[in-house]
């Protein structure tokens, strides 16, 4: 059986993931991702209104017409998670494939929402949920899709594995290797090391290369958790304002912030529009629990309404956790910062960001102009509370270890960015050129 993979978007940057394998007649996509930088970047572009090629021009979304060199029909479009880098061009792709959309539930929902917001464009593509460890027959040539459960920065992430007959093709965007994860089950590593050791094991693993050039283990969310509690415990005697921002859709960090509040005797508030969507997703889906005092506002008006009614009760007694992690300019922090809201930063008053900044110079820009407004009004800056996502070095030799591949595809970065796990990869008997295959976007690599 022919065996080919299209590097069609995320191979030359972090963000607009989209890879397509090919197995005799029968086709899968893996993710279908927005790059946000490029959309940020412009004021006030509204991508629900844009035609896909405009985006593909911008570099926002992944350029899939190599998929017309593929001699295939399209079976599945399998997002990995809900972020917006792997589901974001749902929308603006999916109508030009008679395909199911196959993901987790959270994703599913996520995916869902994001074709109902679409303006431009509408599928039919059916709506499939399948759990982690579940299995679907694709095609009538002998191939099946499995999702292996693993841990991320969001819930319900899985790694989707198809199993062909000439080797397993596992695709390994985006996860860490957690054990002790906050919300869900930890990695399924039992799984990924019977994949490589059963039939005729891996022929190819993509991997995410985002923290391929630092050394040592990335840590469990738990670990950003006591972090977390430990900061937040230290303010509980400061009378004045405390603000948070996060990933909206890191949904265990949200729980952490939100049980942390009631800790210190505050109220908390989630403020924005995504920190309504998702949350509001896993609560719904029962991923979540959260407290009956908790507030979700996510338009506007409810927004403006919520700060009034904090600076009228006292803003010592509630613990907004807002959007703006990043700098993002129409963020709910950033507005803050800027002095367009009615809430009131005083000297003192505390900011924690729970969160990195994404290794981008348009976000990296944004954070520093963010901190520095936030700086002026004389708010405390607390940053980087916080761990990564993703693999570090000694997680990719693990997984190395775990599924002995024959073939190796460095993803989610630029050639830079695939440095480190190259060099990794190399003293662990690979060579590039010959089975570490350094891709770019639009390339097709044939395998078999």
């Amino acid at each position: 059986m022919e065996i080919e993979i299209a590097t069609i978007g995320g191979y030359e940057e972090v963000g607009r993931q989209m890879t397509a394998v090919r197995a005799g007649n029968d086709v899968v996509i893996f993710d279908m991702g927005l790059n946000l930088s490029k959309v940020l970047i412009h004021d006030n572009i509204q991508t629900e209104n844009m035609h896909s090629l405009d985006l593909i021009d911008m570099g926002a979304i992944p350029d899939d017409r190599v998929m017309s060199d593929l001699d295939g029909d399209v079976q599945a479009i399998v997002p990995t998670h809900g972020h917006l880098d792997h589901i974001g061009a749902i929308s603006k792709l999916a109508h030009r494939y008679d395909a199911p959309v196959v993901a987790t539930p959270f994703t599913l929902a996520l995916v869902e929402q994001e074709l109902e917001d679409e303006d431009k464009f509408s599928s039919d593509s059916d709506l499939v949920e399948m759990d982690p460890g579940e299995s679907m027959t694709i095609g009538d040539h002998g191939c099946e899709l499995e999702f292996v459960n693993v841990t991320h920065s969001i819930i319900d992430a899985i790694n989707p594995v198809l199993h062909t007959p000439e080797g397993a093709i596992v695709y390994g965007l985006d996860k860490r290797m957690d054990h002790t994860p906050v919300i869900g089950d930890p990695i399924d590593m039992k799984r990924f090391r019977e994949i490589g050791r059963e039939g005729e094991g891996v022929l190819c693993y993509i991997e995410d290369c985002t923290n391929a050039n630092k050394k040592g283990r990335t840590p469990s969310e738990n670990v950003a958790r006591e972090h977390l509690r430990d900061v937040l415990y230290s303010m509980e005697d400061y009378d004045g304002g405390i603000v948070a921002t996060t990933f909206s859709s890191h949904i265990a960090r949200v729980k952490s912030l939100v049980e942390f509040a009631d800790d210190i005797g505050r109220q908390p508030v989630l403020l924005g529009r995504s920190m309504e969507k998702y949350s509001g997703t896993a609560e719904r889906l029962g991923f979540v629990d959260f407290p009956d005092n908790l507030g979700m506002f996510g338009y506007r008006r409810s927004i403006d309404q919520s700060f009034e009614r904090i600076m009228n009760d006292g803003k010592e007694d509630f613990f907004p956790i807002v959007t703006g992690h990043q700098g993002e300019p129409r963020a709910m922090l950033t507005r803050m910062a800027r002095g367009e809201t009615s809430y009131e930063l005083d000297d003192g008053d505390k900011v924690v960001f729970s969160a990195r900044v994404i290794p981008e110079p348009t976000n990296e820009g944004q954070r520093y102009q963010a901190e520095k407004l936030l700086g002026m009004q004389g708010a405390r800056v607390y940053s980087d509370i916080h761990v990564s996502g993703h693999l570090c070095q000694e997680g990719h030799y693990a997984m190395l270890d775990a599924l002995q591949p024959q073939h190796i595809i460095p993803a989610h970065q630029d050639l830079k960015g695939f440095s480190g796990y190259i060099d990794l990869a190399s003293n662990q008997g690979y060579a590039l050129g010959r089975d570490i295959h350094a891709s770019s976007n639009g390339d097709i690599i044939q395998l078999v």
